[in-house]
């Protein structure tokens, strides 16, 4: 394995917790260190490179970034379509159309799953509360 050399200066109490963990592992600082940066940049396997990039990266998103990727990412609009797709699905084989148009309408919903949890797990991870709010929509309209 080829490696780089970096300086960098880190807070001294994030040096006593790398140096807390590599005593208790009994490795060096520096493998503690390789080894965390791996696990909070993994690209989760299975999706795309792009999305499982962005979600690797909001380990260094400033808490306001994080705070807003909480929100959904899939606009009203969005949402009453893939109802309705959703809905006609039951009654009815959709049209091939209808079928791509669900299939992208679930893929950004599952995205924008998947965005909010990880954003919340940091959060977490990083002292905030855990505030989950709850929103009951009519879809039936």
């Amino acid at each position: 394995m080829t490696t780089q050399t970096v300086s960098i200066g880190l807070p001294r109490s994030v040096f006593l917790k790398l140096k807390q963990a590599a005593e208790l592992t009994h490795r060096s600082v520096e493998d503690v260190l390789v080894t965390t940066v791996n696990a909070a940049l993994v690209e989760p396997p299975g999706l795309p490179s792009d999305f499982a990039n962005e979600l690797a990266a909001m380990h260094l998103f400033s808490d306001q970034a994080l705070l807003a990727a909480t929100h959904p990412s899939l606009s009203r609009a969005e949402q009453i379509r893939l109802n309705q797709l959703n809905h006609n699905a039951g009654e009815r084989s959709l049209t091939q159309s209808e079928a791509a148009e669900q299939k992208d309408l679930l893929d950004a919903y599952h995205y924008s799953i998947l965005r909010r949890a990880k954003a919340l797990a940091i959060l977490t991870q990083r002292g905030h509360p855990l505030e989950i709010e709850t929103e009951l929509a009519d879809n039936d309209q």
